[in-house]
């Protein structure tokens, strides 16, 4: 990483210890206050939304319970600042090294097409950016210099998001 993308990690870490659900709900309950306050909804067949909204929402809760059963399974933590004691590749981590945000993700995503939320997608890069600048990086430099060469490895083999 560069000395500037880490002074940006250092001076945000913090924000890395906030459990993707919390800061993404916070988000959203912004985006719902929005709402409230300027009231903004799709102009489509809002039928379909809402059975694309649940299926996605299922989906992200499928994928993240099962990945989080996973780290259970290890004894590993799911503390994004904790100390890991497995590598975990089974499962969803097969094709995402990161299945519990992806599917903490799916659920917003889900939720705001069911709940007619423009305003929290149009919010949704706030979490992403956080969890992707931030909480992401300092959780596979934990990794890297826990585990190294075989995480480097699996890092080569298996993408971040999809």
């Amino acid at each position: 990483m560069s000395g500037q993308a880490d002074g940006q990690i250092s001076r945000f870490g913090y924000l890395a210890g906030v459990p993707a659900p919390i800061l993404c709900a916070v988000t959203f309950l912004v985006g719902l206050g929005l709402d409230q306050l300027y009231p903004w909804s799709f102009d489509a067949d809002s039928e379909g939304l809402r059975w694309g909204g649940w299926l996605l929402a299922v989906a992200g809760v499928v994928l993240a319970a099962s990945s989080a059963v996973l780290f259970g399974l290890r004894r590993t933590t799911l503390n994004p600042v904790g100390r890991p004691s497995h590598l975990v590749t089974a499962g969803a981590f097969r094709w995402t090294r990161n299945p519990m945000y992806l599917g903490v993700s799916l659920v917003y995503v889900g939720l705001a097409l069911v709940l007619d939320l423009v305003w929290a997608l149009l919010l949704l890069p706030v979490p992403l950016l956080v969890l992707n600048a931030i909480t992401i990086p300092m959780e596979e430099a934990a990794l890297r210099d826990r585990f190294g060469q075989p995480y480097v490895d699996y890092c080569e083999r298996v993408r971040r998001w999809l």
